[in-house]
């Protein structure tokens, strides 16, 4: 149906979109970004047509049956919805749905006809060019919850990124559960709206989309002096109610595993799990070239002595745990309780900087390499790209043996490939593959 259902429905919605801008544009004319004015007659006529409008949008493009079970709060009741999962631009229906606010980088309402639609729902917006932004943003929602209802409810996506939909990912606190913000110091209820679709929406000719909106959540003591507990909390909720389960994989794992850098992460890598345990030790740090750099110095000066679970406490300067030794035992290969720790700055470089695969590699090289000649084997090469792809196994053979054409057994980072008449470096983006 290419050539004949489809133009007609990317027409319909187009209209749709140009016909939602006068009334969006009428509403949002001398209105102030600080203050709301109060729901006259011709601002709720206004409200109800577009929401005519965005429903046949919607309708025009496969959206034809949505059904919403459960009450939605009021704003004064329930400032704030979370809505999980999100998976897609599709997520922009309950937006339209409920006309709730939400969280948009400020470039947004300078795109042409869409800007004016963003507008007209009150954003919070956040400009990346300014430093302060990511206060300025919990201070404006936290002025916003606190109107008592004035405001429209903000509408946030507390996993941080899209997913596939077959499970919750871990919440970000920072979100709406932070112990800094209002919405866990103020002890305020959340409601939750959960949104499941069909998987494969667009490709039926009859399509249909159920929203749940949830009891409104009200955090125990315990979740308001804990908001990682108050997060998973309502997560569980969530996700009992969508019938989907939880993984403790989070929106900086989604960013590791689909980063575009030179070396593609595998299925089984166990650098996600790594990544986990980072963070919950507190390891990832601040200044991350500076710290990466200072670390690769020391654990050169090694030279590649093994140390058991207290050295590498003592190294990261943190206490020994029971997360330790889980780190620990990612990096214990041969199970005799000792460890490379050069392994460790790869993999936490990797962790740091995903899409920086050559900083990772020369710092890799720098604590690898000879004296005298800065080169290194094939046996350091395969631990190089064992431990920055998380696998266990790996054979680089083919690859330094085509490196290393003069058969000397070593290699240095500035090494050429030769094939053919192309030379390449060993680490740009054709040779890794």
């Amino acid at each position: 149906m290419t050539v004949t259902l489809f133009p007609i429905r990317l027409l319909i919605a187009a209209f749709m979109m140009l016909l939602a801008w006068p009334f969006a544009f009428l509403a949002s004319v001398g209105r102030s970004e600080t203050t709301v004015e109060p729901q006259c007659l011709w601002r709720r006529l206004v409200d109800i047509v577009l929401r005519t409008i965005m429903r046949v949008m919607w309708f025009a493009g496969g959206f034809h049956w949505m059904t919403v079970k459960g009450r939605r709060a009021l704003p004064a009741e329930a400032p704030i919805i979370t809505l999980a999962p999100h998976s897609s631009y599709f997520d922009a229906i309950p937006v339209t749905m409920t006309m709730a606010s939400i969280v948009m980088k400020a470039e947004s309402k300078d795109i042409p006809l869409w800007g004016t639609l963003i507008k007209y729902i009150r954003p919070v917006f956040v400009s990346r060019s300014d430093q302060d932004s990511r206060r300025k943003t919990v201070e404006e929602i936290k002025r916003r919850a606190h109107s008592g209802g004035e405001w429209p409810q903000i509408m946030i996506f507390p996993e941080g990124t899209c997913t596939n939909r077959s499970c919750l990912i871990t919440f970000k606190p920072g979100n709406i559960f932070s112990s800094h913000s209002p919405f866990v110091s103020v002890f305020l209820p959340l409601v939750s709206a959960v949104c499941p679709y069909h998987a494969h929406i667009m490709c039926h000719t009859q399509a249909k989309s159920n929203f749940l909106y949830l009891p409104i959540y009200t955090p125990s003591e315990e979740e308001k002096k804990n908001p990682a507990l108050f997060a998973n909390n309502v997560r569980r909720l969530m996700a009992k109610a969508l019938g989907v389960p939880i993984t403790d994989y989070s929106f900086e794992d989604c960013q590791l595993a689909m980063a575009e850098g030179q070396l593609r992460l595998p299925v089984d890598t166990c650098l996600l799990e790594f990544a986990k345990l980072v963070r919950r030790l507190g390891l990832k740090p601040q200044n991350t070239e500076k710290v990466l750099q200072e670390y690769g110095n020391r654990a050169r000066k090694l030279e590649g002595k093994k140390m058991g679970l207290d050295d590498f406490a003592h190294y990261l300067d943190v206490p020994v745990s029971d997360m330790l030794q889980d780190m620990f035992s990612l990096f214990d290969e041969h199970e005799d309780n000792s460890m490379d720790i050069r392994e460790y700055v790869i993999a936490l470089s990797v962790v740091c900087r995903p899409a920086k695969t050559l900083e990772t590699m020369k710092l890799a090289f720098k604590m690898f390499e000879a004296e005298e000649d800065g080169a290194i084997t094939e046996r350091e090469l395969a631990t190089i790209l064992k431990t920055a792809l998380g696998v266990a196994h790996l054979s680089v053979s083919s690859l330094f043996t085509a490196i290393d054409m003069e058969d000397t057994g070593k290699i240095t980072f500035g090494k050429k490939l030769h094939k053919g008449n192309c030379p390449r470096t060993i680490f740009d983006s054709n040779t890794v593959h």
